[in-house]
Protein backbone atom coordinates (compact mmCIF):
# COMPACT_ATOMS: atom_id res chain seq x y z
CA UNK A 1 0.00 0.00 0.00
CA UNK A 2 2.63 2.55 1.03
CA UNK A 3 4.74 1.57 -1.96
CA UNK A 4 1.84 1.83 -4.40
CA UNK A 5 0.89 5.36 -3.33
CA UNK A 6 4.29 6.53 -4.47
CA UNK A 7 4.99 4.52 -7.61
CA UNK A 8 3.63 7.20 -9.93
CA UNK A 9 6.10 9.69 -8.49
CA UNK A 10 9.21 7.59 -9.04
CA UNK A 11 9.56 8.18 -12.79
CA UNK A 12 9.39 11.93 -12.28
CA UNK A 13 11.93 11.77 -9.49
CA UNK A 14 14.25 9.81 -11.79
CA UNK A 15 13.89 12.48 -14.48
CA UNK A 16 14.79 15.13 -11.94
CA UNK A 17 17.89 13.16 -10.95
CA UNK A 18 19.03 12.78 -14.56
CA UNK A 19 18.37 16.45 -15.27
CA UNK A 20 20.53 17.32 -12.30
CA UNK A 21 23.47 15.69 -14.08
CA UNK A 22 23.51 12.61 -11.87
CA UNK A 23 24.79 14.52 -8.90
CA UNK A 24 24.06 13.10 -5.48
CA UNK A 25 21.14 14.75 -3.73
CA UNK A 26 21.44 15.39 -0.06
CA UNK A 27 18.23 14.85 1.88
CA UNK A 28 16.66 18.13 2.86
CA UNK A 29 16.96 19.18 6.46
CA UNK A 30 13.31 20.02 6.21
CA UNK A 31 11.14 22.99 7.05
CA UNK A 32 11.16 24.54 10.50
CA UNK A 33 8.15 23.10 12.40
CA UNK A 34 7.38 26.49 13.93
CA UNK A 35 6.93 28.00 10.48
CA UNK A 36 4.50 25.28 9.45
CA UNK A 37 2.62 25.48 12.73
CA UNK A 38 2.03 29.20 12.19
CA UNK A 39 0.51 28.36 8.81
CA UNK A 40 -1.51 25.22 9.48
CA UNK A 41 -2.53 25.24 13.15
CA UNK A 42 -6.14 26.28 13.85
CA UNK A 43 -7.89 27.33 17.08
CA UNK A 44 -9.20 23.76 17.35
CA UNK A 45 -5.63 22.36 17.31
CA UNK A 46 -3.32 21.64 20.18
CA UNK A 47 -0.36 19.41 20.96
CA UNK A 48 -0.51 16.53 23.41
CA UNK A 49 2.21 14.25 24.73
CA UNK A 50 1.78 10.59 23.80
CA UNK A 51 4.61 8.55 25.24
CA UNK A 52 7.15 11.24 24.43
CA UNK A 53 5.69 12.10 20.99
CA UNK A 54 4.33 15.61 20.48
CA UNK A 55 1.09 14.96 18.62
CA UNK A 56 -1.02 17.57 16.83
CA UNK A 57 -4.67 16.85 17.56
CA UNK A 58 -7.81 18.67 16.45
CA UNK A 59 -11.10 18.36 18.31
CA UNK A 60 -14.43 19.80 17.20
CA UNK A 61 -18.01 19.37 18.38
CA UNK A 62 -19.70 18.89 21.75
CA UNK A 63 -17.21 17.46 24.27
CA UNK A 64 -19.91 15.19 25.75
CA UNK A 65 -21.04 13.81 22.37
CA UNK A 66 -20.00 10.36 21.13
CA UNK A 67 -16.36 10.44 20.08
CA UNK A 68 -15.45 9.92 16.42
CA UNK A 69 -11.75 9.48 15.60
CA UNK A 70 -10.54 9.97 12.01
CA UNK A 71 -7.19 8.53 10.84
CA UNK A 72 -5.44 9.66 7.64
CA UNK A 73 -3.22 7.79 5.18
CA UNK A 74 0.52 7.59 4.47
CA UNK A 75 2.32 10.95 3.90
CA UNK A 76 -1.04 12.69 4.46
CA UNK A 77 -2.32 14.75 7.40
CA UNK A 78 -5.50 15.35 9.37
CA UNK A 79 -6.71 17.92 6.82
CA UNK A 80 -7.90 15.09 4.56
CA UNK A 81 -10.95 14.88 6.86
CA UNK A 82 -11.97 18.55 6.69
CA UNK A 83 -15.28 17.92 4.94
CA UNK A 84 -16.17 14.96 7.12
CA UNK A 85 -15.45 16.99 10.24
CA UNK A 86 -17.72 19.78 9.02
CA UNK A 87 -20.46 17.22 8.40
CA UNK A 88 -20.25 15.47 11.78
CA UNK A 89 -19.14 18.08 14.31
CA UNK A 90 -22.67 19.22 15.20
CA UNK A 91 -23.52 15.76 16.52
CA UNK A 92 -20.21 14.11 17.42
CA UNK A 93 -16.97 14.92 19.19
CA UNK A 94 -14.80 14.75 16.10
CA UNK A 95 -11.16 13.98 16.87
CA UNK A 96 -8.33 13.72 14.36
CA UNK A 97 -4.58 13.81 14.69
CA UNK A 98 -1.48 13.69 12.54
CA UNK A 99 -0.06 10.18 12.72
CA UNK A 100 3.41 9.72 14.16
CA UNK A 101 5.99 10.83 11.61
CA UNK A 102 3.40 12.84 9.67
CA UNK A 103 2.09 16.38 9.39
CA UNK A 104 2.79 18.68 12.30
CA UNK A 105 3.22 15.77 14.71
CA UNK A 106 6.62 15.01 13.25
CA UNK A 107 8.85 12.06 14.09
CA UNK A 108 8.19 9.81 17.06
CA UNK A 109 11.21 9.54 19.39
CA UNK A 110 10.29 5.87 19.90
CA UNK A 111 9.78 5.27 16.15
CA UNK A 112 6.45 3.49 16.61
CA UNK A 113 5.80 3.14 12.87
CA UNK A 114 5.01 -0.54 12.34
CA UNK A 115 1.32 -1.28 11.71
CA UNK A 116 0.78 -2.93 15.11
CA UNK A 117 2.54 -0.02 16.80
CA UNK A 118 0.33 2.47 14.98
CA UNK A 119 -2.73 0.58 16.18
CA UNK A 120 -1.47 0.65 19.77
CA UNK A 121 -0.62 4.34 19.37
CA UNK A 122 -4.29 5.06 18.71
CA UNK A 123 -5.12 3.58 22.10
CA UNK A 124 -2.41 5.73 23.68
CA UNK A 125 -3.92 8.85 22.10
CA UNK A 126 -7.35 7.89 23.41
CA UNK A 127 -5.89 7.43 26.89
CA UNK A 128 -4.19 10.83 26.70
CA UNK A 129 -7.46 12.62 25.91
CA UNK A 130 -9.52 10.38 28.21
CA UNK A 131 -11.68 8.72 25.55
CA UNK A 132 -12.63 5.21 26.57
CA UNK A 133 -14.68 4.27 23.49
CA UNK A 134 -15.05 5.78 20.02
CA UNK A 135 -16.29 5.40 16.51
CA UNK A 136 -13.09 4.94 14.50
CA UNK A 137 -12.76 5.77 10.81
CA UNK A 138 -9.58 5.39 8.80
CA UNK A 139 -8.34 5.68 5.24
CA UNK A 140 -5.48 3.64 3.75
CA UNK A 141 -2.70 3.42 6.38
CA UNK A 142 -5.11 4.95 8.89
CA UNK A 143 -7.66 2.29 8.00
CA UNK A 144 -5.07 -0.41 8.63
CA UNK A 145 -4.39 1.04 12.09
CA UNK A 146 -8.15 1.39 12.72
CA UNK A 147 -9.15 -2.20 12.06
CA UNK A 148 -6.09 -3.59 13.84
CA UNK A 149 -6.99 -1.53 16.90
CA UNK A 150 -10.59 -2.73 16.69
CA UNK A 151 -9.36 -6.35 16.58
CA UNK A 152 -7.03 -5.87 19.54
CA UNK A 153 -9.29 -3.67 21.71
CA UNK A 154 -12.89 -4.54 20.79
CA UNK A 155 -14.30 -2.90 23.90
CA UNK A 156 -12.95 0.49 22.79
CA UNK A 157 -14.49 0.67 19.29
CA UNK A 158 -18.25 1.17 19.06
CA UNK A 159 -18.31 1.28 15.25
CA UNK A 160 -15.72 1.10 12.48
CA UNK A 161 -15.64 2.87 9.12
CA UNK A 162 -12.90 1.80 6.72
CA UNK A 163 -12.20 3.76 3.54
CA UNK A 164 -9.89 1.81 1.21
CA UNK A 165 -7.88 0.45 4.16
CA UNK A 166 -4.66 -1.49 3.99
CA UNK A 167 -5.10 -5.16 4.88
CA UNK A 168 -3.98 -7.80 2.39
CA UNK A 169 -0.46 -8.44 1.06
CA UNK A 170 0.30 -6.28 -1.97
CA UNK A 171 3.24 -5.25 -4.14
CA UNK A 172 5.48 -7.87 -2.61
CA UNK A 173 4.84 -6.72 0.96
CA UNK A 174 3.56 -9.50 3.20
CA UNK A 175 5.16 -10.98 6.32
CA UNK A 176 8.37 -9.03 5.74
CA UNK A 177 9.02 -5.45 4.64
CA UNK A 178 10.31 -4.67 1.16
CA UNK A 179 13.27 -2.34 0.76
CA UNK A 180 12.24 0.98 -0.72
CA UNK A 181 13.97 1.95 -3.99
CA UNK A 182 16.53 4.73 -3.73
CA UNK A 183 14.34 7.05 -5.81
CA UNK A 184 11.43 6.52 -3.43
CA UNK A 185 13.60 7.33 -0.42
CA UNK A 186 14.76 10.47 -2.16
CA UNK A 187 11.18 11.44 -2.90
CA UNK A 188 10.11 10.93 0.70
CA UNK A 189 13.02 12.93 2.06
CA UNK A 190 12.89 15.85 -0.37
CA UNK A 191 9.26 15.97 -1.61
CA UNK A 192 10.05 17.45 -5.05
CA UNK A 193 7.18 19.43 -6.50
CA UNK A 194 6.69 17.23 -9.60
CA UNK A 195 6.74 14.03 -7.55
CA UNK A 196 4.23 15.35 -5.03
CA UNK A 197 1.88 16.44 -7.81
CA UNK A 198 2.13 13.02 -9.50
CA UNK A 199 1.47 11.22 -6.22
CA UNK A 200 -1.58 13.37 -5.55
CA UNK A 201 -2.98 12.73 -9.05
CA UNK A 202 -2.67 9.00 -8.38
CA UNK A 203 -5.00 9.27 -5.39
CA UNK A 204 -7.98 10.66 -7.30
CA UNK A 205 -10.06 9.32 -10.19
CA UNK A 206 -10.72 12.95 -11.17
CA UNK A 207 -7.36 14.59 -11.85
CA UNK A 208 -8.92 18.02 -11.36
CA UNK A 209 -9.09 17.33 -7.62
CA UNK A 210 -5.29 17.32 -7.44
CA UNK A 211 -5.42 21.07 -6.98
CA UNK A 212 -2.41 23.33 -6.46
CA UNK A 213 -3.67 24.03 -2.94
CA UNK A 214 -3.78 20.33 -2.04
CA UNK A 215 -0.36 19.77 -3.60
CA UNK A 216 1.18 22.70 -1.73
CA UNK A 217 -0.17 21.55 1.62
CA UNK A 218 0.96 17.98 1.05
CA UNK A 219 4.44 19.11 0.06
CA UNK A 220 4.71 21.55 2.96
CA UNK A 221 3.80 18.96 5.57
CA UNK A 222 5.89 16.21 4.00
CA UNK A 223 8.88 18.54 4.33
CA UNK A 224 8.33 19.19 8.03
CA UNK A 225 11.71 18.57 9.63
CA UNK A 226 12.14 14.87 10.43
CA UNK A 227 9.14 13.59 8.48
CA UNK A 228 11.16 12.34 5.50
CA UNK A 229 13.28 10.05 7.65
CA UNK A 230 10.13 8.88 9.45
CA UNK A 231 8.47 7.99 6.13
CA UNK A 232 11.47 5.89 5.15
CA UNK A 233 11.51 4.20 8.54
CA UNK A 234 7.79 3.47 8.18
CA UNK A 235 8.44 1.60 4.93
CA UNK A 236 11.27 -0.32 6.55
CA UNK A 237 8.85 -1.54 9.25
CA UNK A 238 5.78 -1.99 7.05
CA UNK A 239 4.32 -5.49 6.75
CA UNK A 240 1.04 -6.90 5.49
CA UNK A 241 0.73 -10.50 6.67
CA UNK A 242 -2.41 -12.49 5.92
CA UNK A 243 -5.03 -10.59 7.97
CA UNK A 244 -7.87 -13.11 7.84
CA UNK A 245 -7.61 -14.36 11.42
CA UNK A 246 -7.19 -10.86 12.86
CA UNK A 247 -10.10 -9.49 10.83
CA UNK A 248 -12.27 -12.21 12.31
CA UNK A 249 -11.68 -10.69 15.75
CA UNK A 250 -13.21 -7.32 14.78
CA UNK A 251 -16.42 -7.17 16.82
CA UNK A 252 -17.57 -3.66 15.93
CA UNK A 253 -20.20 -3.11 13.23
CA UNK A 254 -18.15 -2.12 10.20
CA UNK A 255 -18.80 -0.07 7.08
CA UNK A 256 -16.31 -0.45 4.22
CA UNK A 257 -16.20 2.20 1.48
CA UNK A 258 -14.08 1.80 -1.64
CA UNK A 259 -13.64 3.71 -4.87
CA UNK A 260 -13.96 1.62 -8.01
CA UNK A 261 -11.17 3.68 -9.62
CA UNK A 262 -8.71 3.18 -6.76
CA UNK A 263 -5.20 3.00 -8.26
CA UNK A 264 -3.47 2.45 -4.93
CA UNK A 265 -5.21 -0.60 -3.47
CA UNK A 266 -7.37 -3.09 -5.38
CA UNK A 267 -11.12 -2.44 -4.90
CA UNK A 268 -11.59 -6.21 -4.84
CA UNK A 269 -10.06 -6.20 -1.37
CA UNK A 270 -13.27 -4.58 -0.15
CA UNK A 271 -15.24 -7.78 -0.75
CA UNK A 272 -12.58 -9.84 0.97
CA UNK A 273 -12.71 -7.57 4.01
CA UNK A 274 -16.50 -7.63 4.12
CA UNK A 275 -16.42 -11.43 4.09
CA UNK A 276 -13.72 -11.65 6.78
CA UNK A 277 -15.18 -9.15 9.29
CA UNK A 278 -18.17 -10.72 11.09
CA UNK A 279 -20.50 -7.69 10.93
CA UNK A 280 -19.53 -5.70 7.84
CA UNK A 281 -21.16 -4.11 4.85
CA UNK A 282 -19.50 -2.79 1.70
CA UNK A 283 -20.23 0.16 -0.59
CA UNK A 284 -18.35 0.65 -3.86
CA UNK A 285 -18.35 4.09 -5.50
CA UNK A 286 -18.10 4.45 -9.26
CA UNK A 287 -15.72 7.12 -10.50
CA UNK A 288 -13.90 7.50 -7.17
CA UNK A 289 -10.28 6.82 -6.29
CA UNK A 290 -8.33 6.09 -3.13
CA UNK A 291 -9.56 8.90 -0.86
CA UNK A 292 -13.40 8.81 -0.82
CA UNK A 293 -13.47 11.18 2.17
CA UNK A 294 -12.24 13.88 -0.23
CA UNK A 295 -13.38 12.80 -3.68
CA UNK A 296 -16.88 11.81 -2.54
CA UNK A 297 -16.95 13.74 0.72
CA UNK A 298 -20.69 14.44 0.97
CA UNK A 299 -21.71 10.98 -0.19
CA UNK A 300 -19.29 9.07 2.02
CA UNK A 301 -20.19 11.17 5.07
CA UNK A 302 -23.90 10.61 4.40
CA UNK A 303 -23.38 6.87 4.03
CA UNK A 304 -21.38 6.80 7.26
CA UNK A 305 -24.09 8.77 9.05
CA UNK A 306 -26.80 6.41 7.82
CA UNK A 307 -24.68 3.44 8.95
CA UNK A 308 -24.28 4.93 12.43
CA UNK A 309 -27.99 5.61 12.88
CA UNK A 310 -29.36 3.09 15.31
CA UNK A 311 -25.85 2.16 16.47
CA UNK A 312 -24.77 5.41 18.11
CA UNK A 313 -26.91 8.06 19.76
CA UNK A 314 -25.60 11.45 18.54
CA UNK A 315 -25.60 14.63 20.55
CA UNK A 316 -28.91 16.54 20.75
CA UNK A 317 -29.46 19.12 18.01
CA UNK A 318 -27.85 22.45 18.74
CA UNK A 319 -25.33 20.94 21.12
CA UNK A 320 -22.22 21.86 19.16
CA UNK A 321 -19.73 24.31 20.53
Amino acid sequence: MIRTILLSALALVFIVLVAAGGMLWRASEGVDPALLESQYMTPADRFIDVGGARVRIREEGPPDAPAMILLHGFIYSLETWDEWAASFRDDYRVIRFDLAGHGLTGPDPQERYAPEERAAFLGDVMDAIKVEEAIVAGNSLGGLAAWRFAANAPDRVSALVLLAPGAYPTNGVSDAPVEAPAAMKLFLQTAPEAGVEATLVNLFADDALATPERAQRLRDLMRRRGNGAAFVKSIQEFTLPDPTEDLGRVAAPTLIIWGEEDRVLPPGDGGRLAAAIPDARLIIYEGVGHVPQEEAAARSAADARAFLEGLIEPAPAGGAE
